[in-house]
This record gives structure tokens, sequence and C-alpha cells, in this order.
């Protein structure tokens, strides 16, 4: 019984796989198998050309997701984080989105006014540590208000209003 089958693969490269670590029976189904896929080489190339793709939009989005933080910081003038420098892009990205979906939640769908929203800008404005921003990116915009109120005195600029 044949353990060596040629395959043509999708890609057209032929290849020549030894499949005696199966049972007889299921050699032949499993050549077939490999014949509609591309060869190992050419799989590779794709996924480690896929790799790269992912990476190169996602270096774009975060590259987008940064000026926009930047814009509105300035905008609304939010102040500086603090943190390691490998925080703290993260921590005004994560401030941008944490601010603009509380807005969503609480002044567009929500009752408040912009003189309850101006209240708790001034609150956030004293949440400089790039790591408190980064820990509450995954929390409802809704209750932006609970955690701010939360934050410790680490987590607070040196010129605090609210010390």
């Amino acid at each position: 019984m044949a353990t060596s089958f040629e395959v043509v693969h999708n890609c057209g490269h032929t290849v020549t796989h030894d499949l005696s670590n199966r049972s007889a029976d299921r050699r032949a189904g499993f050549a077939r198998w490999l014949a509609g896929r591309d060869c190992t080489d050419c799989w590779k190339a794709a996924r480690d050309a896929d790799t790269q793709s992912k990476e190169e939009w996602l270096a774009a989005k975060r590259a987008a997701e940064q000026e926009a933080a930047a814009v509105w910081a300035k905008q609304f003038d939010m102040p500086q984080l603090e943190g390691p420098e490998k925080a703290l892009d993260w921590g005004e990205r994560s401030r941008h989105q944490l601010m603009t979906s509380a807005y969503a939640a609480l002044v567009v769908e929500g009752s408040w006014d912009e003189a309850d929203w101006a209240e708790l800008e001034e609150k956030a404005r004293s949440i400089t540590r790039a790591g408190w921003w980064i820990d509450q990116r995954e929390a409802e915009g809704s209750d932006l208000l609970e955690l701010l109120d939360a934050a410790g005195e680490g987590d607070r600029g040196t010129e605090n209003p609210f010390r």
C-alpha cells in the first residue's frame, strides 16, 4: 500500500507527502484534502503577509486614535498624563474613549445637561496618571462619575483642586 503521495496543491506546487503516520484507509482522503490547500511554503508566506498587513492596519488605527485623542485633549484643555513613556499614548487613547463614551451615555442619551458635564470634566482633568485611565478602558461611560470619585490621591496630579 502506498505511503507517499505526490500532491498538486491549490497553489500549483507539487509536493511529495509521506503519509505513513496515517492509517491506510485515511491516506488517500488526506492527500485529496491536501490538494485543496496551498503547500506549506505558500501557506506560511500568506500567513506572514496577513500578519504584516494586520500589524500595519493596527498601527494605522492606533495612530488615527492617537491623533483624535490629542486633538480632543487640546480642544477640551485636558492635562498631560503622567507615567511610564510606553503608557502615555495608551492612557490618552483610553481617556479619550472613556470620556467620549461617557458624554454619549450621560448627555446625549441621558439626562445630564452641559453644567453637569462640565463638573465631570473638571474631575476628569484631576486624574493625570495614565495607568488609571488604562485600568478603566473597559468601563461603561455611564460609570465614569463613580470611577472618578473613587480615584485615589496617587491618581491625581500635583495641581489638583479636589485634594
